[in-house]
């Protein structure tokens, strides 16, 4: 089983910023919340701990690592999406023309990559951390981008799906291997964010 994991709370994403791959650093709540993700898979048999390049994901990798153990490992396929020319915009400033030509072109934001070329890396990180990890638990901790893509591929869906899933910070995402091949077991878990 693959484990996604979101990321905890940055600056941008509380100021309610584009965010992709700009590298800031949680916020001492984006650390807590890391700290709960970490928790919330106590007792779990994490055998891999998997993560994107930028700062936040290694952060909240390194959490979840100082409850279950492992190095986490850096793969550059969980890098979030290149929003290209809306990196740092606000997210209210993105016209509804900007958003029908994104949705028209199948999700690529202008200079940005794709949300088809999102969902082959992460298809490919998926195979493979699948083969390595077999039926042990392996945790992928990522930003929304990738998560999103992930569920869309393991359902079938198209690329545009991911306009139509919320996913929390610091969420937990699970995808399991079967003969018949990879299924959604859970969806952006985030009631750990709520105990105590």
């Amino acid at each position: 089983m693959i484990v996604f994991v979101r990321h905890g709370e940055t600056a941008p994403n509380r100021d309610g910023l584009v965010l992709g791959r700009s590298d800031p650093s949680l916020t001492d709540l984006g650390a807590e919340q890391a700290r709960r993700v970490g928790e919330a898979l106590r007792g779990e048999a994490v055998t891999r701990i998997w993560t994107s390049p930028l700062l936040r994901a290694r952060q909240t990798a390194a959490a979840v690592a100082a409850v279950t153990g492992g190095d986490p490992l850096v793969d550059e396929r969980l890098v979030e999406v290149d929003w290209g020319t809306w990196e740092g915009r606000p997210t209210a400033a993105v016209a509804a023309t900007e958003l029908e030509r994104y949705q028209a072109s199948g999700g690529a934001a202008p200079a940005g990559e794709s949300l088809h070329s999102v969902r082959e890396r992460v298809r490919a990180f998926c195979a493979d951390a699948f083969a390595v990890a077999g039926d042990d638990i392996a945790v992928a901790v990522t930003h929304v981008s990738p998560i999103k893509a992930a569920v869309a591929w393991v359902l079938d869906a198209d690329d545009m799906a991911a306009m139509r899933m919320y996913l929390g910070l610091a969420s937990i995402t699970r995808i399991g291997a079967r003969p018949q091949g990879a299924v959604l077991l859970s969806f952006n878990e985030t009631g750990h964010l709520r105990a105590g």
